[in-house]
């Protein structure tokens, strides 16, 4: 059933009213999306954030407290060299985290990725440094040894039956004792100054068209998307925004990505590492919004039974999401090692792991599954980065750090069971 269009609403956009007796509006109607200009995106806004629907709100406002907390004690923290050094930062833990949200979408914990990261590292560098394997072909087989880890994870707890939890922490132990095992008497290989992998971390382009190309590329981007999903909305007769809040979501992300480029060109250029980092999380975003096994991924994280009933593979999907999670632990291992140059004893260690987990349930995953994107992946690693590299800055101990970062963590947990809470009494759960 079509609604009436609202007066002067410049594209048509359906309003609340309905004729006599016709079927009850949309929840996001209700919530005021019809209304016309700011005010009634303000008031949808509201009305979704009240009924536990707080989206990436949090964690942006926390993110920019925290870059303004930072500037404040040191006018170094926004500079263009550090905010280039945190992009690249971001990288390795934050494609560790970006695995990570495919288990938690399924309401499920991988305790292993910092081990696994560190033993694919530790294969790689062995392989190309010590055996003279190739460089091509010692990457593949440390990411082909990451998606098996996963898939092997993945399959004594999907079809066998042994919790995750228990999985993945007896994997954690063994990854790590045979990552010793590998590294051998030395303890640590250093992987020199030239190849692919030490090229992942430093290598920039420094092309301003490049930057502002992706910053246009990127908004437009989202702005066609966005506004190709109204048309097919509008005409399945599903509530859809209208072509101003389109605009201004659009205008929101616009004004980061062309600062970002701006900031990056005046450094060194825009970080290969971060173009990749970014690279996955588009690619995997569209895997998890756009495609069926995405679909898959968040039924069995809403309710595993109402899923499987669905004729959905539970157990083929469950396994496949512990692969995706070790495949992407291999590709950050890959990584930080290029990061430091080196692959050792401490890599793949309990803060890696930590983070990475944090970084993603600070963005807004919810541990309790079914909620969450790879975008949450990136803006929680940024904040736990943002944080570290505040704290360099000041010369604060790492004691403190983790403290800092500790309390962040528990907050996006609290936030997380008060909004499931709010979205059960708005009967949205």
């Amino acid at each position: 059933m079509k609604g009436t269009d609202a007066p002067g609403d410049p594209d048509g956009a359906r309003t609340d009213r309905r004729p006599a007796g016709g079927p009850r509006p949309t929840a996001r109607q209700d919530a005021g999306l019809g209304a016309p200009g700011p005010t009634g995106y303000v008031r949808s806004l509201g009305a979704r954030m009240r009924g536990g629907e707080l989206g990436a709100v949090p964690v942006i406002v926390s993110l920019l407290v925290i870059w303004i907390v930072f500037q404040s004690l040191n006018h170094n923290f926004l500079s263009p060299g550090n905010l280039s050094n945190i992009g690249v930062d971001i990288a390795g833990p934050g494609l560790i985290a970006v695995g990570i949200v495919f288990v938690l979408l399924l309401g499920e914990m991988d305790l292993s990725v910092g081990a696994v990261s560190g033993l694919t590292a530790a294969l790689f560098a062995v392989m190309n440094v010590n055996h003279g394997v190739p460089e091509w072909l010692a990457i593949v087989c440390a990411l082909l040894a990451g998606a098996a880890i996963g898939t092997l994870q993945g399959f004594f707890f999907a079809l066998v039956g042994v919790p995750a939890f228990v999985v993945t922490l007896a994997g954690l132990l063994a990854w790590n004792g045979l990552m010793l095992y590998v590294l051998g008497a030395s303890g640590t290989i250093d992987l020199g100054d030239q190849g692919a992998v030490v090229a992942l971390t430093d290598h920039y382009f420094h092309s301003a068209a490049l930057a502002y190309g992706l910053a246009a590329l990127g908004t437009g981007a989202y702005f066609a998307v966005s506004y190709r999903d109204n048309r097919v909305r509008r005409n399945i007769g599903v509530a859809a925004r209208p072509v101003w809040e389109i605009a201004e979501r659009t205008a929101g992300i616009a004004v980061p990505a062309f600062a970002a480029a701006w900031v990056l060109d005046d450094f060194r250029g825009v970080p290969l590492a971060l173009l990749i980092f970014l690279a996955f999380v588009v690619g995997l975003d569209f895997v998890l919004r756009r495609t069926t096994y995405g679909r898959r991924i968040f039924a069995i994280g809403g309710d595993v039974e109402a899923a499987r009933r669905s004729g959905i593979n539970v157990d083929w999907t469950r396994v496949s999401a512990f692969a995706v999670s070790g495949t992407l632990a291999a590709v950050g291992g890959l990584f930080l090692a290029s990061r430091v140059a080196s692959v050792g004893q401490t890599s793949g260690s309990a803060t890696l792991l930590i983070d990475a987990i944090a970084a993603a349930v600070i963005g807004g995953v919810s541990l309790f599954g079914g909620r969450g994107t790879t975008w949450s992946a990136l803006l929680g690693i940024l904040v736990i980065q943002s944080i570290a590299s505040g704290m360099l800055l000041l010369g604060v101990q790492t004691s403190v750090q983790y403290m800092v970062t500790g309390g962040v963590l528990l907050g996006a947990v609290v936030l997380d069971s008060l909004s499931r809470r709010s979205q059960k009494v708005h009967g949205r759960a």
